[in-house]
């Protein structure tokens, strides 16, 4: 039937407990792997933090900390900050998911 793969979850601040083999690395979060696209994006527009979160309607405090992964944003204001950008949400999390996958990664497919 397949292998039976461990879910880990993070949390900040909290130990990791390690329970038989583990990867070195565990895979980011979701808001983290949003974040850097977002700021990736960005950079290579070349615009400032305070002008694309003024065309998002964000605080550029609330963009910094969407970028480094901190919040995770509603679905509206993920669309707000990505349409300022000139993304959808399909384009980001596309983005998203090429990144993260390898072929080493576990797939769950869902029926």
């Amino acid at each position: 039937m397949g292998d039976v793969v461990p879910f880990v979850v993070r949390r900040p601040g909290e130990p990791q407990e390690r329970s038989g083999p583990q990867p070195d690395e565990v895979e980011p979060l979701w808001r983290e792997s949003v974040g850097r696209e977002l700021r990736e994006e960005r950079l290579a527009s070349g615009r400032r933090l305070v002008d694309v979160a003024g065309d998002a309607g964000v605080s550029p405090q609330y963009l910094s900390e969407v970028e480094r992964g901190l919040k995770d944003p509603s679905s509206e204001l993920l669309a707000a900050m990505a349409g300022a950008l000139g993304l959808s949400i399909a384009d980001l999390a596309s983005r998203v998911a090429s990144v993260e996958m390898s072929s080493d990664a576990p797939l769950c497919l869902a029926a």
